[in-house]
């Protein structure tokens, strides 16, 4: 399987004094929790991840010299702790961990420029038209959440920043999109969520399968 073929040598650090203390546990939030069947909505103006929290600042993005940052390579993602499973765009669906085949597990992060990026996701080996990443809104009270659309460089809800994870190890990420950030949930899987003051508690490992595909 795709998944526990790049995991073997994944290499995933175990973070330890003030990376632990950064990476803390944060509890859920009470709207935590999307229910499986929801059809996506694109995140509409004015609601959470396009406002500041008050006082909240953008968070950091600046370029990146990292090659697998470049466009011209393709990586599988994998969440930093998880067990035996990496990030896959599912079809008709979100972005969710899995340890299988389903979904498109090879991404190419494109550079925008100020640290954005458009993230490309294809199927195994870097095949078919790519989607990319868009954060979505249920409108329902529940989390924000990434789903596949459509590339479009010009849509805020399509430009990630990616930033090294402070304290992280090599290709450690943290991933967002303005002002929510990407991070695990124990009771609704990867989901957007603003956390103000608080750290993000998620940190994402980019392997390097090699070049990306040519569209």
């Amino acid at each position: 399987m795709l998944v526990r073929r790049w995991l073997a040598g994944a290499g995933l650090a175990v973070l330890t004094g003030a990376a632990a203390t950064l990476y803390g546990a944060l509890s859920a939030s009470a709207g935590d929790g999307a229910p499986a069947g929801v059809a996506p909505a694109p995140v509409a103006a004015g609601v959470a991840a396009g406002v500041a929290p008050p006082g909240a600042a953008a968070p950091a993005a600046r370029a990146s010299t990292d090659p697998v940052l470049s466009g011209k390579r393709r990586v599988t993602i994998v969440r930093v702790g998880s067990f035996e499973s990496g990030l896959s765009l599912l079809d008709g669906g979100r972005l969710a961990e899995v340890d299988d085949d389903r979904g498109r597990q090879v991404f190419v992060p494109t550079p925008l420029g100020s640290g954005e990026y458009l993230i490309k996701a294809y199927y195994g080996g870097g095949t078919g038209k790519p989607v990319c990443w868009q954060a979505r809104n249920p409108n329902n009270g529940q989390p924000l959440y990434v789903a596949g659309a459509t590339c479009r460089a010009d849509d805020p809800a399509q430009r990630f920043a990616i930033a090294p994870a402070p304290g992280g190890g090599a290709r450690e990420y943290l991933v967002s999109n303005r002002w929510a950030y990407l991070r695990d949930s124990a009771r609704s899987g990867l989901i957007l969520e603003e956390l103000g003051d608080a750290p993000p508690v998620s940190s994402f490992r980019f392997n390097d399968t090699g070049p990306a595909p040519r569209r």
